[in-house]
């Protein structure tokens, strides 16, 4: 079993020293979901509720939620974001909100950790934009589909029923 990196030899929590590690081009795939009920759902597809388009103002929580990555995950490296890219699905029948959110730099550690906060407060803005509308609303699961670069090099995490395969 591997070691946990964010622990010392007595187990207490420590930011992981990346000095020694090359620089490498890294890049993550997240992707999630906010499920609905028919409330919410028709006020989505009709283009929002009384707080205007709800996606728009997604796509910027996202992009927000992955700049401020190292003030919220408290051992998180803070790092040179370079690029973001937001997309979003709408899934009718499942009454489905999906996001997926890509983010890249050059850096000494991974990426995963904005990609999977953009997509997380992406989705809670989702949810406080329908909220005056409905709040039978259920946030997740929200997963890792990709991440390039680093010593593990490559990994994809296919995820059936996601609307992108990565």
């Amino acid at each position: 079993m591997a070691d946990l990196t964010h622990l010392d030899p007595e187990g207490r929590p420590r930011m992981v020293d990346v000095s020694a590690k090359a620089v490498t081009r890294r890049v993550a795939v997240a992707a999630g979901y906010l499920e609905m009920d028919d409330s919410a759902a028709e006020a989505l597809s009709k283009g929002g509720g009384p707080k205007g388009d709800p996606w728009s103002v997604a796509r910027i929580g996202a992009v927000g939620g992955v700049k401020r990555t190292s003030d919220l995950i408290p051992l998180a490296h803070p790092l040179v974001i370079e690029a973001v890219e937001v997309a979003h699905h709408w899934d009718p029948a499942t009454r489905r909100a999906w996001l997926r959110v890509q983010v890249s730099c050059e850096g000494r550690t991974g990426i995963e950790m904005e990609a999977l906060t953009g997509v997380t407060v992406g989705l809670l803005v989702l949810y406080d934009m329908l909220k005056a509308v409905s709040h039978s609303m259920t946030l997740g699961p929200v997963r890792l589909l990709r991440k390039e670069g680093g010593q593990r090099g490559t990994l994809d995490l296919p995820w059936e029923g996601c609307p992108w395969s990565s």
